[in-house]
């Protein structure tokens, strides 16, 4: 016979997870208390760095079913919620999110959903590249400077050039002009 786990994260201490699980109650899980795994931790940790999410897959055994109200309770981003969903699966767990009208992510219906989201989000990526890109040839059209600035000013670089001539040592000069021998080393083009 299977059993029900619940996992509710909150992102901070001012948060609480109450929210989440009357959320799951309400969709008619009933969960004993003793398979409910809360804890606060960012969304940005991965899902393996996660104590308590480790507790909760050391509980569970084939057949089980875990339920979350969203997905980003695990993870913020989609290849490690998908991974999730895909080692449990693995492990013959069921994974129930209530956002997504309580759809098992394990099962057909469920896995085509997962592959919707993650195409969008793998789209948003895509879009957030051409837009930065576009950003960067236009202000490099406009004249505009990009990266960091140079370490050294044009006029301190002439002289690094005219030293190193004169026989002075790339460490001496990165102590001299203080900065590094890779920017001393740059300067004279063999960096």
């Amino acid at each position: 016979m299977s059993r029900t786990f619940a996992y509710a994260r909150v992102s901070t201490l001012e948060q609480a997870p109450e929210n989440q699980l009357t959320e799951i109650k309400a969709a008619g899980f009933h969960i004993e208390p003793h398979r409910i795994i809360t804890e606060t931790v960012s969304g940005s940790v991965a899902i393996a760095q996660r104590k308590g999410f480790a507790r909760l897959i050391d509980k569970m055994e084939q057949g089980d079913v875990l339920v979350v109200t969203k997905l980003d309770r695990l993870g913020r981003n989609a290849v490690d919620v998908s991974s999730t969903v895909t080692d449990l699966e693995t492990m013959g767990i069921r994974v129930h999110c209530l956002a997504l009208g309580g759809v098992d992510l394990t099962s057909s219906a469920g896995k085509m959903t997962m592959n919707v989201i993650n195409a969008v989000a793998q789209f948003e990526r895509d879009l957030l590249i051409e837009r930065t890109q576009a950003g960067l040839a236009r202000a490099k059209a406009q004249g505009k400077a990009l990266g960091r600035p140079p370490a050294l000013s044009a006029d301190q670089q002439q002289m690094v050039r005219e030293k190193l001539k004169a026989g002075e040592t790339v460490s001496a000069l990165a102590r001299q002009f203080k900065t590094s021998r890779q920017t001393i080393m740059r300067v004279c083009g063999q960096g």
